[in-house]
């Protein structure tokens, strides 16, 4: 759900801006009161409440919220904030996995928390906007991942064909800490995790070490464009984008340098300033990728040569990466599993062509025919089984549920269709 941000609180943010961007040295010192304007905070709730999410370790809900009174609620947390007796509870600690087989840690603060963040941001964000870099494309507005990926073929194909692939070991919980007294408190909140038998631990690493800050809260997206800004903007005012003729693409923590040659050097002056900046490179991971011989992957895509199935010409272009292939396709077989026969067919198919949709939203640039293909043929072929298994068939009952009716009768969508009118990447 799109939720319109209220007109003075527009007005506010778009004041903030046009004086950061009018007066790049001018110090902010007024500010902390507009974080408790009754207006942001109450903007910063429905933000939340779109977003839902699951409670932090108060176990307090946005039900619980409502039925208590919201206006009460926001009015108790203004007073906290007010009178600067305002406390962060620790964060939730939880786990998803990772495509590589490990885990990654995300932190779950309290609605409280994520409410008073989100004001923040809603306050902050537009003044440091105004000094992010033109290479960074996370978390900005009227930018996004998809741009990052134009941007990096418009170099390859500008002469950058030399590429340090780099990987930062960590990078949310390598962030040093700011000394904004509120943020710090967040930044500083404990950690509470619940192990396999169901026992609580709580951890204090962010306040011991001072650096990291929980993936998955509100402030965490603005701190790591403010962090990752100081290493765009050191490369530039060094004079190593000139220098090596090496330009920075940044999406996060994603990050690739495209060269016209000397990528070995840009590696090693990009390791000298992140490790100034108490930040890890993942060695393993981070490579000098020479195109067309090699090929690399960014937010998603293969990056590498192409040929036209027309001319047999062969260009440097992107295709969903095989990773991301394999990762639709996984999500295609959870959803079609023997455990969820009992669903109406209607609701697979459903979850399916919204799943599938969104998969191919993204993955819309460059020669995506072969990836389509592969994940249609999937998505037809789990579904038949899920079919089989809820109706008592004997697979592969080609009679019973043909190829035409999976598409034209049950709904399921053709991606394959959707090519002719996609925008490829050649510019």
């Amino acid at each position: 759900m799109s939720l319109t941000t209220p007109l003075s609180v527009q007005k506010l943010q778009t004041a903030l801006h046009d004086k950061a961007k009018g007066s790049p040295n001018f110090r902010f010192y007024a500010l902390y009161d507009k974080v408790y304007r009754e207006d942001v905070l109450a903007f910063a709730y429905e933000c939340c409440k779109a977003n839902r999410g699951a409670a932090g370790v108060d176990g307090q809900t946005f039900e619980d919220i409502e039925e208590y009174g919201v206006k009460k609620w926001l009015d108790e947390l203004t007073q906290e904030l007010k009178s600067r007796t305002y406390r962060p509870q620790p964060v939730r600690r939880v786990y998803i996995p990772k495509p590589d087989g490990k885990q990654r840690p995300l932190g779950v603060p309290a609605i409280r928390e994520r409410v008073a963040q989100t004001a923040a941001v809603l306050v902050l964000e537009p003044i440091f906007e105004a000094d992010l870099q033109s290479e960074q494309y996370a978390y900005r507005a009227d930018r996004s991942a998809l741009d990052a990926v134009r941007h990096v073929h418009k170099l390859l194909n500008t002469g950058h064909g030399q590429i340090v692939d780099a990987d930062l070991s960590g990078y949310f919980d390598s962030i040093p800490h700011s000394h904004l007294h509120l943020i710090k408190m967040w930044l500083e909140a404990p950690v509470e995790e619940t192990d396999e038998k169901g026992n609580k631990h709580r951890s204090t690493r962010n306040r011991d070490e001072g650096r990291g800050t929980p993936q998955g809260a509100p402030i965490s997206p603005l701190l790591s464009n403010l962090y990752m800004r100081r290493f765009v903007l050191g490369w530039k005012k060094l004079g190593h984008e000139k220098r090596l003729a090496a330009h920075i693409v940044n999406y996060a923590d994603d990050l690739v340098i495209c060269c016209r040659g000397q990528a070995e050097e840009a590696l090693a002056v990009m390791r000298d300033i992140m490790t100034r900046l108490k930040l890890t490179v993942n060695e393993t991971k981070t490579r000098v990728c020479k195109l067309p011989e090699e090929k690399f992957d960014f937010l998603g895509y293969t990056f590498g040569r192409c040929y036209s199935p027309k001319t047999g010409r062969a260009y440097i272009g992107t295709v969903p990466s095989k990773k991301r292939v394999i990762r639709i396709c996984e999500a295609i077989s959870e959803m079609t599993g023997r455990n969820q026969t009992l669903l109406d067919q209607e609701m697979v198919v459903g979850q399916l062509n919204r799943t599938m949709i969104g998969w191919a939203n993204y993955f819309c640039l460059g020669p995506v025919s072969n990836a389509y293909r592969a994940v249609e043929r999937h998505a037809r072929k789990r579904l038949r089984q899920w079919l089989c298994a809820k109706h008592k068939e004997v697979w592969p009952a080609y009679n019973r549920f043909p190829e035409a009716s999976l598409h034209d009768v049950l709904g399921l969508v053709r991606l394959t269709k959707r090519t002719s009118s996609l925008p490829w990447a050649t510019s």
